[in-house]
């Protein structure tokens, strides 16, 4: 099976990797890899640079730049930075295109072949048979991006409303057959929120995915020049943490989406006691990058100014007074 010759690297995991130099204000922990075509990717999503609707810069996904490095050169300094580990993990992003799978399969046997750095992917909806041929190659998790939390949003963003090739209805399918084949705990999806949705749809989604067996990594929508919604606002910061602690207990079993209060849609009762909730909140936790083991996404979708909607590291004790008081008052 011929390697890529080429390959995205993040710019963070890029400097992380010595392919290039910078300052980074958060190191990542996952190396992050995204597979390079010439061209588009063959899907619409209305938030995405790498959309073929898109007329953004070709390097961009979500906030990040994603330079072009020799794949042969990539791979060895992914197994040397596991060994020395300054990674975690590899994650494999990927655009839509035919042969998608085949690029992903012999990038993962190749790294696979000298190293045991676990490795996600995070790709499209994928026929099973395909997603078994990932499973053999050596693919720990695998990731299949809902995005939207509702249907309509979904149709919406991402669907044939804009005329995309995903359904609401096979990403849900897909998830399900990645459950049968990776295993319960070992399959992820995102939600974004900032979509349109509101606070109880956003809960209902995350409890729906733990009751699959997904993990559900939460995003807040970032606005990106060239993107069919380049002038929507970033979700409000407080709405945001909200959600987050909402996923922190579900997520933990500590709560599920039907022990909590809504009003009107926004989220007003999270069915624990106050002095519970400031205990959990004082942990900062809650309110760290989610997603697989491993990875912390610094800055993947908000400026290094701030605010930090998905902190890369432990909170400091200023952000987590800063957010009991969002919180609690």
């Amino acid at each position: 099976m011929t390697l890529p010759k080429k390959i995205r690297v993040s710019l963070g995991s890029a400097i992380i990797l010595g392919l290039t130099k910078g300052r980074l204000d958060a190191k990542p922990t996952t190396a992050y890899l995204l597979t390079y075509r010439r061209g588009k990717c063959r899907a619409s999503c209305a938030f995405c640079p790498q959309s073929r609707v898109a007329h953004g810069r070709a390097d961009m996904l979500s906030r990040i730049t994603w330079p072009v490095f020799p794949t042969e050169e990539v791979i060895p300094r992914i197994i040397d930075a596991f060994q020395d580990k300054k990674i975690l993990r590899t994650c494999i992003q990927t655009l839509n295109y035919p042969s998608v799978v085949r690029d992903v399969i012999s990038i993962v046997k190749r790294i696979k072949e000298h190293s045991e750095v676990p490795i996600s992917v995070s790709c499209q909806p994928l026929r099973q048979r395909e997603m078994k041929k990932l499973a053999e190659a050596g693919v720990q998790r695998i990731s299949i991006p809902l995005d939207a939390v509702t249907e309509e949003i979904f149709n919406r963003v991402k669907g044939a409303e804009i005329g995309g090739p995903y359904r609401w209805n096979r990403h849900l399918k897909a998830l399900v057959e990645a459950v049968e084949t990776f295993g319960r705990n070992n399959v992820s999806t995102h939600l974004i929120a900032g979509l349109g949705e509101s606070g109880e749809e956003f809960v209902r989604m995350i409890q729906k995915c733990v009751d699959l067996g997904v993990y559900p990594a939460l995003f807040a929508f970032t606005p990106l020049p060239g993107t069919l919604l380049s002038d929507r606002q970033p979700p409000p910061i407080r709405y945001y943490r909200k959600l987050q602690l909402a996923h922190y207990l579900i997520t933990r079993r500590i709560r599920r989406f039907e022990d909590m209060t809504f009003k009107d849609g926004d989220l007003i009762d999270f069915g624990l006691s106050e002095e519970d909730l400031r205990r959990i909140i004082r942990k900062g936790e809650p309110f760290m990058t989610s997603g697989c083991p491993g990875c912390n996404r610094p800055y993947y979708n908000e400026r290094p100014s701030g605010p930090l909607y998905n902190i890369p590291r432990n909170p400091t004790r200023r952000e987590i007074s800063e957010i009991e008081k969002l919180l609690c008052g």
